[in-house]
């Protein structure tokens, strides 16, 4: 395997062992190659990195054909980045799922879940490396297509109704995207995203432009549930199997949330988007307005997935907030807060599947003196708690101290405020589980509860162990986050 063949191999490796597990089926070879597959691939997302900050970007040609005309991948800071915390998340969740498997999914359908696990990281995969239009939306398609599918794999019939939710509003978002591809396609008669950059330079002011450009915010959007466009996801987190929950919690929004970077920055330019139309105004009323109405609803939520997936609206709106202060210092947090979120979050519901496992249920009323019988997985679930709150030593820290430097450094002193306040929601929802598990007496039928198999309680402590080691090391993930940053203005300049 040569280094030049990696941004291939990290998409083919997965997209071929998907098909091979349908053809193979025994439930334990299934699982031994989802899982080799999966940290093979988080191996080369970091070989590219280390290749990227070593040599700059990494570019591709699918069957020797030179962009424009053929389809390229393209590697730069900011997709190595991301791709090396989809690839990490995906890795460490599968190694986590098999006991959960056991309980949520009946055995006859596993090598089906494993199938649609290896497509959705091909398709998350694949929307990070490409440097192409079309591509890109085949890449989106592929992972949602997957993710319905996982959705749909929960026990509740709850599940089915959650999965087509999902299915209807991904679909409109994906059309959305697709008619903006097409009509810059129309402008420029190019899909590589350098090139139609390129060609935009005399055209950006044409209401064509102007509407594709509308077309594609409205569709990221929704795939990113950017408030209020937000619906599918609480029945989609809470109804889908808990290792489904864990992966795409962690990956698929903070995924939408890099196209949304990459168009903007990359393919419409910032002097477009910011400049000519108000999309940086936009952008801080919707996440500031999402990030006190979900905090708000999570507080009143008794399902305790359900109160987490109203907490990932809300720090979807953290993230796209540092996105529309629109400077090296706002990417920069913006950037982290996808990075730390995802093994907060992920931390957080992989121990919410240990306590599904055990109790059978999620309900805050299920979760009395859960500490007691659980002591390792509510120690887990309560440091990512502490990370979704800020508190130093955690990565949440991390981010939220950048956004608000971000905010004071641009002069948006109201902003910087909001910021702090809206931290008190996250410590009402958190005390709330904290409480109830570590200080009301056990339920009677609950006396024989046993901890969470090791085979899920290491996984568990290494995703949520991360959120601790960036929150003290911040200066890796951070200094990543500051190139990907300069990556992105240095392409709008």
């Amino acid at each position: 395997m040569t280094q030049n063949s990696l941004p291939v191999l990290q998409i083919a490796i997965p997209l071929i062992a998907a098909p091979l597990c349908v053809v193979i089926r025994d439930r334990k070879i299934v699982l031994a190659c989802t899982i080799a597959v999966c940290w093979a691939t988080f191996a080369m997302s970091v070989a590219l990195l280390h290749r990227v900050l070593s040599q700059g970007v990494v570019t591709y040609e699918l069957g020797g054909w030179p962009a424009p005309w053929g389809i390229e991948y393209r590697v730069d800071a900011l997709n190595a980045f991301v791709m090396v915390f989809v690839a990490a998340i995906g890795a460490l969740v599968i190694t986590y799922a098999p006991s959960s498997l056991e309980r949520e999914i009946a055995r006859s359908r596993h090598y089906l879940f494993y199938v649609m696990y290896l497509l959705c990281l091909t398709g998350l995969l694949g929307i990070c490396i490409t440097g192409d239009l079309f591509n890109l939306f085949v890449f989106l398609e592929i992972s949602s297509l997957s993710s319905y599918a996982l959705i749909s794999l929960g026990q509740s019939r709850r599940a089915l109704m959650a999965a087509f939710q999902y299915l209807v509003m991904g679909t409109i978002g994906a059309t959305f995207i697709l008619i903006g591809i097409g009509l810059l396609y129309q402008m420029t008669g190019s899909l590589n995203m350098q090139d139609v950059a390129g060609r935009l330079d005399p055209q950006r002011g044409t209401r064509t432009v102007l509407v594709a450009f509308a077309f594609m915010s409205v569709g990221i959007s929704l795939k990113m549930a950017l408030f209020p466009l937000h619906a599918w996801l609480p029945n989609a987190y809470t109804y889908a199997p808990s290792v489904v929950t864990a992966f795409i919690a962690a990956t698929a929004t903070k995924v939408s949330v890099y196209i949304l970077l990459r168009m903007v920055f990359s393919v419409f330019q910032p002097t477009f988007a910011f400049d000519s139309l108000p999309l940086d105004t936009g952008l801080m009323i919707l996440a500031l307005t999402g990030i006190f109405a979900a905090s708000a609803a999570a507080v009143f939520q008794t399902n305790i997935k359900r109160m987490l997936a109203f907490s990932s609206v809300a720090q979807i709106g953290y993230m796209v907030l540092g996105i529309s202060i629109a400077s090296e210092a706002g990417l920069t947090a913006g950037i982290v807060h996808m990075f730390n979120h995802a093994f907060i979050k992920g931390g957080m519901f992989m121990a919410m599947g240990c306590l599904a496992l055990r109790l059978g249920a999620v309900e805050l009323s299920d979760l009395r003196g859960a500490a007691r019988r659980m002591p390792w997985t509510m120690f887990a679930w309560s440091l990512g708690g502490l990370g979704l709150i800020g508190v130093p030593v955690t990565a949440g820290f991390v981010s939220k101290w950048l956004l608000l430097t971000a905010a004071f450094e641009a002069g948006k002193l109201p902003v910087a405020a909001m910021l702090l306040v809206s931290s008190l929601f996250a410590v009402v929802y958190v005390w709330r589980v904290v409480e109830v598990a570590y200080f009301q007496e056990p339920l009677q039928d609950q006396k024989d509860v046993q901890e969470a198999p090791l085979s899920m309680l290491i996984p568990t402590y290494v995703v949520i162990g991360l959120t601790l080691l960036f929150g003290v090391w911040s200066s890796l993930s951070t200094g990543l986050a500051r190139q990907a940053a300069l990556a992105l203005l240095g392409a709008a300049s």
